[in-house]
């Protein structure tokens, strides 16, 4: 059935929405495989770490969201939209490149020379060298994302790919170096050359190493982008792109706020000792990572779909086109959805040490979180294509100041379940009042019945299958395979029915 629908599917869209499918599939390749090893070392470090642990590296990595957008500061996009209205400016590009290089160096050099202050704010005063490490990981990134951003341009996504493949499998490789070998021996006391590779005052710190050397690999790769760096700054151009990108700044810490500050929050905001708040966020950061299906098809969706719709903008039925879009995002993201809380049985091993498995009950709620904020990327094409930036600016700044007020609220009460309902409310809620402004601003006929009634009945199926299904004398793993092709054959009919 789900080949068929494959098939049948590709062979009536149109040739846009095909191109944007094939785009996502090649940005998928380098996404998709890249989680799906992040997504395969979670029993690693569920297995070698304690949640507490797992619960610094957790802390961590939600910082690193925010300071992403403050290095990249909105020039992503700008590059899009300037290039796209500016094709015969050749110093667009080499402008925002030569920006980023001298504030990503600006930046590592100064949280080098503090690093022992910031360790020490962060209460993690025997590991300043943590802060080094970020320090550059988020500098070379910063420095690639452009380059990055420039190969989305120009429609190269094998390029993309196979640069992104190269840094995971560096990631990974290093990952298994230490964690899987190097540390196994040194537990069991061996006296090898593997065993002395191993220092435990490092510990989690090894997973920080291995993101390091893969960033610094693929800013080496990416070297030959910069050679544009020599058709010169133009003043007049960067002024105008900072412009419009500024607007964006306050839009991505809003996004990253509502996507990862309960998990800056939580050792805070908890109830309970340092080292039991600790454990509960490593808790609640490895559940997160069940959740990781849904964030990898929105990853690779949001990759082609922005280049995508500021190239479609100028056609006659783009905004049919991206109404249509929307349909189709919404019944792959239903049956994510749907295959991961129905299999949630075959998906929690993935982490390996049953101690984390108290926090499953959150996985659904982020599932559906993550769903709302995919809506939303689709929906939020309306301040970017009418110029509106601020004003998309204030509403992500109003879904912030939510996200901050629910966990403030909801932490100290639930815990970590509070967090994820808080993530769910804010998703929906930028998602309905993006729908809103963007029907005043740049009106496009989405099919909101229809998308409405597909998530609805995924989250029927799903406490369907809660109540009832356990209950039923069927195998249950034939009766949720059941759900699961008769919800793909029933959107399958509806879209066929009314293409």
């Amino acid at each position: 059935m789900l080949l068929i629908w494959i098939l049948e599917t590709a062979r009536y869209l149109l040739n846009p929405l095909k191109k944007l499918a094939g785009q996502t599939a090649l940005y998928g390749v380098s996404s998709i495989l890249g989680r799906s090893l992040n997504y395969l070392l979670v029993p690693l470090y569920t297995s070698q770490f304690l949640p507490e642990a797992f619960g610094v590296y957790t802390e961590l990595y939600a910082y690193v969201g925010f300071l992403v957008v403050l290095l990249t500061y909105g020039m992503e996009t700008a590059l899009f939209r300037f290039s796209n209205q500016e094709p015969e400016n050749k110093q667009i590009y080499s402008s925002a490149l030569f920006s980023f290089l001298v504030t990503s160096v600006a930046f590592a050099v100064l949280f080098t020379v503090a690093s022992g202050p910031i360790a020490a704010a962060m209460e993690y005063h025997n590991h300043p060298e943590y802060i080094t490490w970020f320090a550059w990981i988020l500098a070379l990134d910063a420095l690639s994302a452009l380059p990055f951003a420039k190969l989305r341009l120009d429609n190269k996504p094998l390029n993309f790919a196979v640069v992104r493949l190269i840094n995971i499998g560096i990631n990974v490789g290093i990952n298994l170096f230490f964690l899987y070998f190097a540390k196994p021996a040194y537990d069991i006391g061996e006296t090898t050359w593997l065993a002395s590779c191993y220092n435990p005052e490092i510990g989690i710190g090894y997973i920080f190493i291995a993101n390091l050397a893969a960033s610094i690999v693929t800013f080496l790769l990416l070297l030959p982008q910069y050679k544009d760096l020599g058709k010169g700054f133009d003043t007049d151009t960067w002024k105008r792109m900072l412009r419009y990108g500024l607007p964006l700044v306050v839009v991505g810490f809003a996004g990253i706020i509502n996507e990862t500050l309960d998990r800056a929050l939580m050792k805070y905001l908890l109830p309970f000792d340092h080292d039991t708040n600790m454990y509960e966020l490593g808790i609640y950061g490895a559940n997160y990572k069940l959740a990781m299906l849904m964030t990898i098809f929105i990853q690779a969706y949001r990759y082609a779909a922005e280049p995508f719709f500021f190239s479609q903008a100028k056609e006659q039925d783009s905004k049919l086109l991206f109404a249509k879009v929307l349909n189709y995002f919404a019944i792959a993201g239903a049956v994510i959805f749907l295959l991961v809380t129905l299999f949630i049985d075959v998906f929690k091993w993935f982490i390996r040490n049953p101690e984390f498995h108290e926090g499953l009950n959150v996985v659904p709620i982020l599932l559906m979180a993550n769903l709302f904020f995919g809506l939303y990327i689709s929906l939020s094409i309306w301040y970017k294509l009418s110029d509106k930036t601020g004003l998309g600016g204030w509403v992500a700044l109003s879904a912030a100041a939510l996200t901050i007020a629910l966990n403030v609220w909801w932490i100290p009460i639930y815990g970590y379940t509070g967090s994820a309902w808080a993530t769910l409310i804010v998703y929906v809620y930028l998602a309905v009042v993006s729908l809103v402004l963007g029907n005043k601003y740049y009106p496009v006929p989405y099919q909101v019945g229809r998308i409405a009634m597909y998530i609805l009945i995924a989250m029927g199926i799903y406490f369907l299958d809660g109540y009832f299904t356990d209950s039923l004398p069927f195998n249950p793993y034939l009766t949720k395979s059941g759900y699961l092709l008769g919800y793909l054959a029933f959107t399958y009919f509806i879209e066929r029915r009314l293409k």
